[in-house]
């Protein structure tokens, strides 16, 4: 059949199919998808879970992740979503109703925080923040409102450890959930479903891309149930993935254990030239001897990750803006997990009631990225030198 030179534009000849193999994941864009027939049409919601009705529930691309993810994670089955942020909303909303409540960790990332209260708070879901160490003595906590009970091992910015496996023993006798942000360790240094936790999520815009350019998140669940309520809140929310961010985080996960593997070497190296520093107090990371939770860690844990917080002496805080300007190759930023280095300033003071153990004083998070140990040494030196030179011409 003859078509007009407009048409001819739309409809270009049928793609050959031959077999075509490559190693690199092939990248599917699609909104709308197209049906054999009008039964196929009809039925496409029978597609949700495991098929293709709309390109904002799934594509190959983002299937083909997914499945990666739950293999990697020893699940049944993985969703991803546009942010970490947005995985815990919609773990959280899925699971929760009216009435009921969440249990959450004072270390839980603070905008995570912040939803849960602003956001399902006005909802009539109840939030209560616990301190990190309970470990079972949660089970306190714990009534027959209380609907998910969220961890996060390491926590953000201190570091505490969390007796997973304690905290899930408590939640199962009361009927609860537990979900876990998994994102500081990953599932190659903590496997949060082999341990009891019913839903492991990762911020994949950390370790998983690795190269601060991507924005995902993942939940992965052993219940295929429980795999479908996430999957059915996600659509009536209308959280969808790009095609083109699935193949960056899969090229980010087949390189992924090299990177973590060189920088937690790398900032082993770091904590060594830091240990001697009479700049800083305290290191808080899961490997030091008395950090909370160091024999949990051992434990349950394979190794640590790139990412940890130093205390400063209280008294250089009035020189840390300038003494952050002497670094080249620590960027100032709120990330981490990716090549580059990077430092963020905060204090988890603001907002938390159980951090007597916690000295005083300004408190640096260093993400090693994969630049060489002796250069970042030498670029924190320099920082380092200028508070010794601007205490001195203050106590003159």
């Amino acid at each position: 059949m003859s078509r007009s030179n407009d048409t001819s534009h739309i409809h270009p000849p049928p793609r050959s199919e031959q077999p075509f193999t490559a190693v690199a994941m092939p990248v599917e864009r699609a909104s709308t998808i197209v049906f054999e027939d009008l039964d196929a049409f009809e039925r496409r919601a029978e597609r949700l879970y495991d098929g293709f009705s709309y390109g904002l529930y799934g594509t190959p691309t983002s299937r083909q992740l997914e499945d990666h993810i739950a293999q990697l994670e020893g699940a049944a089955r993985a969703i991803v979503i546009p942010s970490g942020m947005a995985a815990i909303a919609l773990a959280s909303i899925a699971v929760c109703r009216s009435g009921e409540r969440v249990l959450a960790p004072e270390t839980l990332y603070g905008p995570a925080r912040d939803m849960l209260l602003r956001l399902l708070g006005p909802l009539g879901i109840e939030t209560q923040l616990y301190d990190p160490r309970l470990d079972a003595r949660i089970d306190a906590l714990l009534d027959s409102r209380t609907r998910l009970v969220w961890v996060e091992s390491p926590g953000s910015g201190t570091f505490e450890v969390q007796d997973i496996p304690a905290i899930v023993r408590a939640a199962r006798q009361a009927g609860a959930l537990v979900a876990a942000d998994n994102t500081w360790a990953s599932h190659l240094l903590f496997r949060p479903l082999a341990h009891g936790v019913d839903i492991s999520m990762q911020a994949l815009s950390k370790h998983a891309g690795g190269h601060g350019d991507l924005l995902m998140g993942s939940l992965a669940v052993r219940d295929e149930d429980l795999f479908r309520r996430l999957k059915d809140t996600a659509r009536y929310l209308g959280y969808g993935v790009s095609p083109d961010d699935c193949a960056l985080c899969e090229r980010g996960l087949m390189t992924m254990p090299v990177r973590m593997r060189h920088a937690a070497a790398t900032a082993g190296q770091i904590i060594d030239w830091l240990s001697e520093r009479r700049e800083v107090v305290r290191i808080l990371h899961p490997a030091m001897p008395d950090h909370p939770g160091h024999g949990v860690w051992k434990r349950d844990f394979s190794g640590a990750a790139a990412v940890f917080s130093i205390v400063l002496a209280p008294e250089l805080a009035s020189y840390q803006a300038d003494a952050l300007k002497q670094m080249r190759l620590f960027k100032l930023g709120a990330s981490w997990g990716g090549v580059h280095s990077l430092v963020a300033v905060n204090d988890p003071r603001r907002g938390r009631s159980n951090l007597d153990w916690l000295p005083a004083g300004p408190i640096w998070r260093l993400s090693i990225g994969l630049e060489e140990a002796g250069d970042l040494v030498a670029d924190l030196a320099q920082a380092f030198d200028h508070f010794t030179a601007a205490a001195g011409r203050a106590a003159e």
